[in-house]
């Protein structure tokens, strides 16, 4: 079989503007790193769990404790979980407790060429902060840093620490680097191996 990669088109759900990412990544890329990729690309700081969902089917980090968990995204590609579930599209679940839902569309595939590590291509929209308090209380945040009049600024104010936030703007460059950065530690990592 010939390398390929695929880009993704990557949507943060149920928030006002729209938060997108288009990533290319190898096809064989682990699900562990498919996360890893996604926390860079939209600037999340990877400290939750989460899990993927192809169908019916999930992949996360499984916990021996709750028994039939998710299938360990550890040892599964996103090729082999595309072909095993017939998915085109899947969802990414961040932070269950935030409960942050991202739409994933495989868009195309193409011959690898050259380097195989992921890329970001395209960043529309701010990600939300971490412990936010999902989509609900993401609309309140940016209401509230935006209205000195609103009930809860002063608070929300405190807890960001500044009132510079805008929600459309993405910081492609600095999201890039992240990106990028997790690439090359890829490399390094695979070198020393050999």
């Amino acid at each position: 079989m010939v390398a390929s990669v695929v880009r993704l088109k990557v949507t943060l759900d149920h928030v006002e503007p729209i938060v997108m990412r288009r990533v290319v990544v190898p096809f064989t890329i682990r699900l562990s790193r498919l996360h890893e990729v996604l926390q860079a690309a939209m600037g999340w700081t990877n400290s939750h769990l989460y899990e993927f969902r192809m169908r019916d089917v999930g992949f996360g980090l499984p916990d021996e404790e709750w028994g039939d968990g998710p299938i360990d995204a550890r040892r599964v590609s996103l090729l082999s979980a595309v072909q095993d579930t017939g998915a085109k599209s899947f969802k990414y679940l961040y932070d269950f407790g935030d409960g942050w839902e991202h739409s994933i569309k495989i868009e195309r595939t193409f011959p690898a060429v050259g380097t195989e590590g992921p890329m970001l291509l395209e960043a529309t929209g701010n990600c939300p902060p971490e412990d936010v308090g999902g989509p609900w209380g993401y609309q309140e945040f940016c209401e509230a840093l935006a209205d000195p009049a609103h009930e809860r600024h002063a608070e929300i104010l405190e807890w960001w620490g500044s009132s510079d936030y805008d929600p459309a703007a993405a910081n492609f460059s600095q999201l890039n680097k992240a990106v990028d950065d997790l690439a090359a530690k890829w490399v390094r990592k695979a070198r020393r191996k050999t």
